[in-house]
């Protein structure tokens, strides 16, 4: 991401046709943009990101569009920084190792081990029993009644 924009407050309608012409309305030159969507809704969630073919570019596409007034707003440009996790721990990258410094107590050598018991089975509080389980004295009732 060493020259990707991001560019944020956008309003929900802006495509990435509409940031590419206007880019081209500035002479300013993109690789590709992604305006990024609910996967669910695809609305836009309001921000987007430019890649940028070299540094100068970045650079000026962040001097454009930082603080730029559209419809009642201002939008915010910066280089954009790397993912993060929701525990604020840098993401693993599909094509590389874990950037960043390890949460505090976590070994990344070390493998989770699952909760067993001492006979190597799930706990006790987790496993199925055959007799049926009763959540409430009328769920007893109707129990008895059929």
């Amino acid at each position: 991401m060493s020259n990707t924009v991001f560019l944020g407050n956008l309003p929900a309608w802006v495509t990435s046709d509409d940031i590419k012409s206007w880019l081209s309305a500035e002479n300013l030159v993109a690789d590709s943009i992604k305006v990024i969507r609910n996967p669910e809704t695809q609305e836009s969630k309001g921000f987007a990101f430019i890649e940028a073919p070299n540094v100068e570019e970045m650079n000026s596409i962040i001097r454009r569009f930082d603080r730029a007034p559209l419809e009642d707003r201002m939008l915010r440009a910066n280089p954009a920084q790397p993912p993060k996790s929701k525990a604020g721990v840098p993401v693993r990258a599909a094509d590389g190792p874990m950037t960043g410094p390890p949460p505090p107590g976590v070994d990344r050598n070390k493998r989770p081990r699952p909760n067993r018991d001492a006979a190597g089975g799930p706990p006790a509080a987790k496993r199925k029993s055959n007799k049926p389980q009763s959540n409430s004295a009328f769920a007893e009732e109707l129990a008895k009644a059929l």
